[in-house]
């Protein structure tokens, strides 16, 4: 489940009308496309707050909730203690180092028992308490600049390398790539080393109108810039509906 970034790249030369508004470079599109996703996946975390203020509907294909949450779905990802074992090594003090791939944590669980994320002011308020005093049964966590760190006593921390552990998160989309080979002094698509988007297949049209936004300001050409922004809030319109 993905979106061409081939399809992607066709699509926003057309639009763009290359004889006359100007080229848009693979290297300029790349920039463009990965700043275009990103963008549409932290979106996805405003719009989810949003929808929760309004009643939903139960219309299974058609719940914006259940829609964000399938989109999102794609990036779920769930590891075990050999995984976080190997990247998520101890730094210092107990805590695990958090991958750059991951996003957003979603769970942590120490031998099955699912960790309660605290922050720093209720993780070190929980761990003196003898009422609140994490065990392996209980255990609580927080996250902060230093990492990760999960206890399950008031001095007694749990790493994957003494005891069974998992986590699961939401990864980051993959950096895109239209990639292409020079041939008769052009560049033509390489599918073998380029790189699609991670994006639900239903964002392609959104994607489009966003990369073609900023490649209409990158190429000074106010015209195109406007036609992208006015598909662009169509297409939001249409789907908040």
């Amino acid at each position: 489940m993905a979106v061409s970034i081939d399809t992607v790249y066709q699509r926003v030369l057309a639009l763009a009308n290359k004889e006359q508004r100007g080229y848009i470079t693979p290297q300029e599109f790349n920039l463009f496309a990965n700043q275009a996703q990103m963008e549409i996946f932290e979106q996805y975390f405003y719009d989810i707050k949003e929808f929760n203020r309004v009643p939903g509907n139960n219309q299974e294909y058609s719940d914006p909730l259940s829609v964000l949450y399938e989109k999102i779905g794609i990036f779920e990802v769930l590891h075990g203690t050999s995984w976080m074992a190997s990247n998520m090594p101890v730094l210092y003090a107990n805590y695990l180092s958090i991958p750059k791939q991951i996003y957003k944590i979603g769970t942590v669980k120490v031998s099955n028992n699912q960790a309660e994320l605290l922050n720093t002011k209720d993780w070190d308020a929980a761990r003196h308490s003898p009422l609140t005093r994490p065990t392996e049964d209980r255990p609580i966590a927080s996250i902060s600049s230093k990492g990760l760190i999960v206890a399950i006593g008031k001095n007694n921390y749990a790493t994957p390398t003494t005891i069974s552990m998992s986590i699961s998160y939401i990864k980051k989309p993959a950096k895109v790539q239209w990639a292409y080979v020079i041939v008769n002094d052009k560049a033509l698509y390489n599918d073998n080393i380029s790189v699609d988007f991670e994006l639900h297949p239903s964002e392609e049209t959104e994607l489009v109108y966003k990369i073609l936004k900023l490649s209409g300001i990158n190429i000074k050409a106010a015209e195109v810039v406007q036609v992208a922004q006015t598909l662009e809030q169509t297409q939001v319109q249409q789907e908040k509906q």
